[in-house]
């Protein structure tokens, strides 16, 4: 029979999960796989599932609350709401036709009405609306104290300067209430929203012009390894470009984080301690790629773990792709150490450590999935989370998702991916056709 996945797939939230937390404290886990001697290997029976080590980061770490700031609305865009907002008044303050055509009592309908006026956009009628009177009216309009009622324009016969009206018109009809849009002290923004468009027209129409926002977090960027050039760069013998920083900065952008681009760090510990250090002290945060191995070479955790308090908090994860994962905090910024190769590094920075960088952000984290149904059945390694790159079908019925070949080395996959599968430790296989959730790229 094919396996269904669960509805919410990459349920990792930004608020530490005490259950989560309990169950660990009783398996005496208060830290995760920490492998931070030379040549040391990670111990598999302590890594920690994603969803364990995120809330087990965030119940350590000591995430600095994101800083307030205001700024004009036509720079609010994209921004991430810091403060709710109220309507100040009732929305629309009067009752607007919302259809062109003539303002009149129901009760005078169906019947003969005599044209006694023209109501124009901008302006309020000051007049009196007669017995056996209508007025033509815009949508949008404001409709007189005596009409409750507007007839649209194709529902009448013109006759010079009156209206036939067929047919009876109800109390309200083609008018838009006073407050049916918003009402006064009506909550209509709720803090944490990303301001988009829409947003932007509420904003404005409430003219909040000086706009209370989450002030962006800054998150240094770094790549380390002596085989990385300049994009710019024509590689030698064993050179690649260095892809990986400009993958996670777009990531990070997205995420509504400014990103400051470090220097290539060689693989030196004294110039990759300066690199950070300068890093932690002037950025909110550091996302780093390469060198969170437990190779000879992968001194990076170790470093990390000397800055400051608490340090290391999670090294290594019970994950395909990004094992050799790195979550740490010094003084309430987080340091994420990412691995080197590119699929394995913007995986974990797009389904493990988004929340963490919304955590700083002021915004939620919510990820956006698609239903469809497997196109060919799949295995994975039991007791483990894989994160499994799918191509999308969009013109079958239901949507059919494609397994993509999983391999961490490689540049373009996830370009070429339309989203990726959380696969949970409790899977094993499944069968084509069961139904999955795939989850978007930010």
């Amino acid at each position: 029979m094919a396996a269904t996945l669960r509805g919410t797939p990459n349920a990792i939230g930004v608020a530490p999960n005490q259950n989560n937390i309990k169950h660990m404290k009783e398996r005496g886990i208060t830290r995760g796989n920490s492998a931070l001697l030379p040549g040391a290997g990670f111990d598999v029976k302590t890594l920690l599932a994603p969803e364990q080590a995120v809330t087990l980061y965030l119940a350590h770490a000591k995430v600095r609350s994101p800083q307030i700031e205001f700024v004009p609305l036509e720079h609010a865009f994209e921004r991430t709401l810091a403060q709710p907002i109220a309507a100040d008044a009732a929305y629309p303050a009067a009752p607007r036709s919302a259809m062109d055509g003539f303002a009149l009592r129901s009760s005078e309908t169906p019947g003969r009405l005599q044209v006694s006026g023209e109501i124009r956009m901008g302006h309020a009628w000051s007049g009196v609306l007669g017995r056996g009177c209508a007025i033509r009216i815009p949508t949008g309009g404001v409709v007189p104290p005596d009409a409750d009622a507007v007839v649209p324009i194709e529902d009448v016969r013109l006759e010079g300067d009156a209206i036939e009206v067929p047919q009876a018109v109800g109390t309200g009809e083609a008018v838009t209430p006073v407050g049916s849009d918003m009402r006064a002290g009506e909550p209509v923004l709720e803090r944490g929203r990303r301001i988009g468009g829409a947003e932007l027209g509420v904003l404005a129409t409430l003219g909040v012009v000086a706009v209370p926002v989450y002030r962006k977090p800054v998150v240094a960027v770094l790549s380390s390894g002596d085989e990385l050039v300049d994009a710019s760069a024509a590689p030698g013998p064993g050179q690649i470009r260095d892809s990986n920083r400009w993958a996670v900065a777009g990531t990070l952008q997205a995420l509504g984080a400014a990103v400051r681009h470090v220097p290539t760090a060689p693989d030196n510990p004294q110039r990759l301690e300066a690199l950070l250090r300068e890093a932690v002290a002037t950025a909110d945060a550091v996302v780093m790629t390469g060198g969170s191995s437990v190779g000879e070479r992968d001194f990076t955790p170790r470093i990390v773990d000397s800055l400051g308090d608490p340090g290391v908090i999670v090294h290594g994860l019970r994950v395909k792709p990004g094992k050799p994962t790195v979550l740490a905090s010094i003084d309430g910024k987080p340091v994420i150490g990412l691995p080197g190769n590119p699929t394995s590094a913007l995986m974990i920075l797009e389904a493990v450590a988004a929340p963490i960088i919304c955590a700083l952000t002021g915004g939620t984290y919510r990820p956006r999935t698609v239903e469809a149904r497997l196109a060919a059945p799949y295995r994975k390694r039991a007791g483990w989370t894989w994160f499994v790159p799918v191509g999308l079908d969009q013109t079958t019925t239901p949507v059919a998702a494609h397994p993509l070949e999983l391999r961490s080395s490689m540049v373009s996959l996830l370009a070429r991916a339309s989203g990726f599968l959380v696969l949970d430790e409790t899977v094993e296989s499944l069968d084509a056709g069961a139904r999955v959730y795939v989850t978007s790229f930010i």
